[in-house]
């Protein structure tokens, strides 16, 4: 591989504004990806794939490196020394790289490579808590397979095509695409590329949206003409899936506390062509009195660690910290509680997660259904997915049923 020094620069401006700074990776790499015409696809793929191995690895390197935050330009280029030497890449004869310890560099990672938390980079606690909640042989899987980069899986819109169709679209604008066994809407581009560009994306025939957050819709079994509600719509990913499934018929009530995720939830809705969705922004708690016992479905996409796609979030790892937890998982109890009110006797309820840690799944779901407010309900099905045996997100999705 060629270094060029714009790229390079990029790449360490962007570190600089995630580590030292505290920004949030895709927001730089988003805006940095815009800094010069002039890139092609090769370019705009070769910062934004370092920096998020940079991001990944940031304790890697950083101890290979022998360097600590806040970092100086000289501890980025460093670290950026070290990424390309453990990538085999050779590194350019500029002067910031003269004295690079190529082989004290791969000695230091023999070495460190025996530590998990430094080998797959997380903090202290953080692997401690895997460890214990997950046991030893499941959490070393999962924490290595949330180090892969995530692949980017669509999902067809069923309100405009169908998945042949699109996978035709896509072929035609040179997006090679694998339909993913298991899951009736999704299609897997077979190499990175950013497939917002399309025309295919510009009529609404898709979203992006990952194997395993497809499954939790299905899950709810939203029918046409139902009154279905999704508690925590945010954008709308999941909301766009379940308007699909209803056929644009019936009514599916988006809510959310964040009026500008409810908006681009819009945009995207109309892109799509899903009529049936009505947004609502949460202040008081009006709202959720007046809807007290008319949903037939009812969908909790709960907020969380986001443990489980640390692939495709992987500052998460940095910014997590051990008290938060905590606090989401009452948050969670919360919503489970005040959303279970909104079911008609004989509705349904999806509590979903994108997290791995049994406190913010099984063990929410298991303290709703022996509390006072979860006494009419029963638990049909869950499901735990691991990113390690799934290829896919870390997810939790539990059917809740309550009793006519």
């Amino acid at each position: 591989m060629r270094f060029h020094q714009n790229l390079v620069a990029a790449v360490l401006d962007g570190a600089d504004l995630i580590f030292n700074q505290g920004q949030y990776a895709d927001k730089v790499i988003e805006k940095l990806l815009k800094r010069d015409r002039r890139w092609g696809s090769r370019d705009r793929g070769f910062i934004a794939e370092t920096l998020y191995e940079m991001v990944r690895y940031k304790r890697l390197y950083g101890e290979i490196a022998g360097v600590k935050q806040p970092f100086t330009r000289e501890d980025l280029t460093r670290m950026f020394a070290v990424w390309a030497v453990l990538k085999g890449h050779q590194l350019p004869p500029w002067p910031a790289f003269a004295d690079t310890p190529v082989r004290r560099i791969r000695g230091a990672y023999d070495t460190l490579k025996t530590d998990r938390k430094i080998r797959e980079s997380i903090p202290d606690w953080l692997d401690a808590l895997g460890a214990e909640a997950l046991g030893e042989p499941l959490w070393e899987e999962e924490i290595h397979a949330l180090n892969d980069p995530a692949a980017v899986v669509l999902r067809v819109n069923t309100l405009k095509t169908n998945r042949d169709s699109l996978a035709r679209a896509l072929q035609a604008e040179g997006f090679a695409t694998q339909p993913v066994e298991g899951y009736p809407d999704a299609l897997q581009l077979e190499s990175r590329a950013n497939v917002f560009q399309s025309q295919a994306f510009q009529d609404g025939w898709f979203e992006v949206q990952d194997a395993s957050s497809q499954k939790v819709a299905p899950l709810l079994d939203a029918r046409p003409g139902m009154r279905v509600v999704d508690g925590c719509a945010g954008a709308g990913g999941k909301t766009l899936h379940l308007a699909a499934q209803m056929e644009n018929k019936g009514q599916l009530l988006a809510l959310d506390i964040y009026v500008n995720k409810l908006q681009e939830l819009k945009k995207r809705a109309r892109r799509a062509g899903a009529f049936n969705i009505e947004t609502r922004e949460l202040g008081s708690g009006k709202t959720l009195k007046r809807l007290a016992g008319s949903a037939d479905r009812v969908l909790v996409d709960a907020p969380c660690t986001g443990l489980g796609v640390l692939r495709r979030n992987p500052d998460a790892k940095w910014k997590i910290r051990p008290e938060f937890l905590q606090e989401v998982t009452q948050t969670q109890q919360k919503l489970l509680t005040q959303y279970s009110r909104l079911l008609k006797p004989g509705g349904k309820l999806v509590y979903a997660t994108c997290s791995i840690l049994p406190a913010e799944n099984q063990d929410q779901v298991a303290a709703f259904l022996e509390s006072e407010e979860g006494k009419g309900f029963r638990l049909v099905s869950e499901e735990s997915v691991y990113a390690s045996r799934s290829g896919y997100d870390g997810f939790y999705m539990a059917l809740l049923e309550r009793e006519g």
